[in-house]
């Protein structure tokens, strides 16, 4: 079986994260969120994947190029315009040969596609919909279905007064190929707006599956965070928290550093001395946190510089930032190429957009 991967998004929601960084490259523990899925899709046997995907599309295939590395064969569909989940599909329609997995590129989760695939066959369904339970399905696709799990109806974000499910669209489908014969070619075509309804009209077996375990869409900074901790307190079988520091080659924690909770460190990194580090924190490749740096609870990706006595709570903080001695911030997210100087405390900043120099003390 082969998988449309939707590497495209409203990537806007994560800005100022993603304006100059592809959602798809963001980092998850230190390596693009794409690669949490490419292994997720491997484990079940899935090693052909296409890449459906626009804006930012070169520094993807720059790092994945053909899948090589990662034991999988990957291919690329590349939209000149936004087309839409299904448009997308439809767009990798010659890469297709057989029923086919798509799957949003915003989203980290436990799925069994196994077990899904065999529930989709047993059904014979045209589509199956990997749903989920959440506490408020207002901002998401809600799917009712029937007491063997065909679907019944679709309501994107419903009013609170139309919900009758808190099992939503999770992001996942199986579909059967002759069902690309439904969808227009290069136009902006949904499978939860426009074609998941027009199957349920024409009677079309469309099947909801349940998906048990971890589901997360990272498609805000707030959420980005929350799947760092969850992931680092184990909530996942995406990842088995260590006993030990997860560090990088080459990193040195000086011996006054204080580590505790979940803390992971990419390579080339130096951790000064009486530096405190209270989890879960994530630091990538090549970062420097100077001499009595606070960091909690926050993720820094690569190249960033810590000053003297820099706080940082609650914080996510991009590449080739520099923070000068004595600043801080709690519950700020930066660009990259941030600079900030000496003594700034950014209590009145909540997003710092790419390439900012903030000066002064506040």
């Amino acid at each position: 079986m082969k998988a449309v991967i939707l590497v495209g998004g409203k990537a806007t929601r994560l800005e100022p994260l993603t304006v100059n960084t592809p959602k798809a490259m963001v980092p998850v523990l230190n390596t693009p969120f794409l690669e949490q899925v490419i292994h997720l899709l491997s484990r079940h046997q899935v090693k052909e994947m296409v890449m459906a995907q626009g804006h930012l599309a070169q520094p993807i295939e720059g790092y994945f190029g053909d899948g090589s590395r990662f034991g999988v064969r990957l291919y690329y569909s590349i939209e000149d315009s936004p087309l839409g989940s299904a448009g997308a599909a439809k767009n990798a329609e010659k890469y297709l040969d057989g029923t086919f997995l798509v799957v949003n590129g915003d989203i980290v989760t436990d799925l069994d596609i196994t077990a899904m695939t065999d529930f989709h066959e047993q059904r014979k369904a045209k589509v199956t919909i990997a749903v989920v339970g959440v506490d408020d399905p207002t901002s998401f696709g809600l799917v009712d279905s029937d007491g063997l799990g065909r679907v019944t109806r679709f309501l994107e974000k419903p009013k609170p007064e139309e919900v009758t499910t808190n099992m939503i669209n999770a992001g996942a489908w199986l579909v059967e190929p002759d069902v690309l014969a439904r969808i227009p070619t290069r136009a902006q075509f949904s499978f939860e707006r426009d074609l998941f309804p027009q199957l349920l009209v024409q009677g079309d077996p469309v099947y909801a599956y349940p998906l048990s375990g971890y589901w997360m869409d990272m498609g805000t900074p707030e959420k980005y965070l929350q799947l760092h901790r969850d992931l680092l307190s184990g909530r996942s079988r995406q990842y088995a928290p260590a006993e030990n520091i997860p560090a990088g080659a080459r990193t040195a924690i000086h011996p006054t550093a204080e580590v505790s909770g979940q803390v992971m460190l990419g390579a080339d990194c130096s951790i000064g001395p009486r530096v405190k580090l209270t989890g879960p924190v994530v630091i990538g490749d090549g970062c420097s946190i100077g001499e009595g740096c606070l960091i909690e609870d926050s993720v820094i990706w690569q190249k960033t510089v810590l000053g003297p006595g820099v706080s940082l709570k609650g914080c996510i903080v991009a590449d080739n930032c520099r923070m000068s001695a004595g600043s801080s911030g709690e519950g700020v997210v930066m660009g990259d190429r941030v600079t900030v100087a000496n003594n700034r405390k950014l209590e009145t900043y909540r997003k710092i957009w790419p390439g900012t120099t903030i000066e002064g003390e506040s």
